[in-house]
C-alpha cells in the first residue's frame, strides 16, 4: 500500500497472520459455504430476466428492476451469475472473501491511525459471531462489498489528509461513490471521518477538515434520501405497519441501541429474526433506554477534554447506526426492529476501542 512502510519481518508476520486467518475463516464458515439460498436470496441473485446485457442495463438505469437500487451490488451479482448460475457455493465464497477483505482493510486503517492492537481489532471483526449473518446470508453481500469500498475510501482519505495530494482525494471520493452504489448505509462515512479527525487532533479546522468533506456530506444526504424513496415506493416500506409516531421511534431507537451493544459485547442467543416489541410512549420503563443513552452521551461529552476516544467511539457507533435505528422506515423493520447485519459497519469503532484497550492493558501487565 502506498504511504505504508513496514519492516520486512513485520510485513512477513502480517502476511502469515493474514493467510492463517483466512484459512481459519474458511474453516469456521464451511457449513455456511455449503448452505442453500435462504429467504430473499433469490430476489438478489440475478433473476433469469435480468441475466442478459439488456438486463444489466436495466439494473443500472431502472429503479425497481431489482429489489433495492444498489446497481453496483446487483451488477456484481450479474457477473457472478455468469460463473455460478444458481449454485449458491460461489456466491458464499465471494461474500466470505469480501468479509476477509473488510477485516484486512480495517487493520490497515487502524495502523494508519496508530491505534494499538490494529490487527487484533481486525481479527475481532473477522471472527465476531454477530457478523455471521452478514457473511452467511448471500443477500448481505451488499454489506461486505459496500464495507470494502467504505474502508478503501477511508484509507485513501486518511492518506490525503497527510499528504494533501489531489490524486488521493480523487481515489477516496471514487471509492465512496462506489460504496454508495453498493449500499447507502455508507453515506455516514464523511461524518465518521470528521469524528476521526477530531479525535486525532482535538479540534476541526474548517478549511482543512470540513471543506474537503462538504461535497461528500451533500452526496451522502442525497443518496440516503433517494434510497429512502426507493425503500418506500419499490421495496414496500409503507402502509399501516410503518405508521409509527416520533415518540415511538425514539423509544425504538433507544432500546435498539442497547440491544446492539449487548450483541457486540455478549453475543449470546443471536438469532436471524428477533421478536418485534411494541413501543409504548405511556410505559415509563421503555423511556429508561433512551434516557440512559442520552446520559451516557452527556457523560462522555463531559470527559472529552481528558479522554476523547470514548466519545469518538460513541459518536461513530451511534452515527453509523442512525439509518437503522427506526427513524427511517425500512422494510426489514416489518419483521424486527433489530438485525445483526445492521450493525456490521457500526461495530468497527467499538471493536477498535476494545482491541486498543486489551493491547494497552497487556503491555502494561507485561512491563
Amino acid at each position: 500500500m502506498p504511504g505504508l512502510s513496514f519492516p520486512v519481518n513485520d510485513r512477513l508476520r502480517t502476511w502469515v497472520l493474514g493467510l492463517l486467518s483466512l484459512g481459519l475463516l474458511f474453516a469456521c464458515y464451511w457449513p455456511a459455504l455449503r448452505s442453500d439460498f435462504i429467504w430473499n436470496d433469490p430476489d438478489y441473485v440475478t433473476r433469469p430476466e435480468l441475466r442478459s446485457l439488456a438486463g444489466l442495463e436495466r439494473i443500472w438505469t431502472e429503479p425497481g428492476a431489482t429489489q433495492q437500487y444498489y446497481p453496483l451490488l446487483h451488477g456484481a451479482f450479474w457477473v457472478q451469475c455468469r460463473f455460478f448460475g444458481d449454485n449458491p457455493f460461489g456466491y458464499h465464497v465471494v461474500t466470505l472473501l469480501l468479509h476477509a477483505g473488510c477485516a484486512w482493510l480495517f487493520g490497515l486503517v487502524l495502523r494508519r491511525l496508530a491505534v494499538p492492537g490494529a490487527w487484533l481489532g481486525a481479527l475481532l471483526f473477522a471472527f465476531h459471531p454477530v457478523h455471521v449473518q452478514s457473511v452467511a446470508w448471500i443477500t448481505e453481500q451488499k454489506n461486505t462489498l459496500s464495507l470494502v469500498l467504505y474502508l478503501a475510501a477511508a484509507l485513501s482519505y486518511l492518506r490525503f489528509d497527510t499528504d494533501r495530494r489531489p490524486r488521493d482525494y480523487a481515489v477516496a471520493l471514487g471509492f465512496f461513490l462506489l460504496s454508495l452504489l453498493a449500499k447507502t448505509m455508507t453515506a455516514t462515512l464523511p461524518a465518521a471521518l470528521l469524528v476521526v479527525l477530531w479525535w486525532k487532533r482535538g479540534r476541526l479546522e474548517g478549511r482543512r477538515d470540513v471543506v474537503p468533506l462538504a461535497p461528500w456530506l451533500l452526496i451522502g444526504v442525497g443518496a440516503a434520501a433517494f434510497s429512502t424513496w426507493v425503500e418506500h415506493h419499490f421495496v414496500g416500506a409503507q402502509g399501516e405497519s410503518f405508521a409509527v409516531s416520533w415518540l415511538e421511534r425514539i423509544l425504538v431507537a433507544g432500546r435498539a441501541w442497547w440491544i446492539y451493544v449487548a450483541h457486540l459485547t455478549w453475543p449470546w442467543n443471536l438469532n436471524f429474526i428477533y421478536p418485534r416489541w411494541q413501543p409504548q410512549p405511556h410505559d415509563a420503563v421503555q423511556w429508561l433506554f433512551p434516557f440512559a443513552l442520552a446520559a451516557l452521551g452527556l457523560a462522555l461529552w463531559a470527559i472529552r477534554r481528558r479522554q476523547r476516544a470514548p466519545l469518538a467511539v460513541f459518536l461513530l457507533f451511534t452515527g453509523s447506526l442512525l439509518p437503522v435505528l427506526g427513524f427511517v422506515s425500512l422494510y426489514g423493520s416489518l419483521y424486527s426492529w433489530v438485525w445483526d447485519h445492521w450493525q456490521y459497519l457500526p461495530d468497527l469503532a467499538p471493536l477498535a476501542l476494545i482491541a486498543a484497550g486489551l493491547t494497552t492493558g497487556w503491555h502494561r501487565i507485561a512491563k
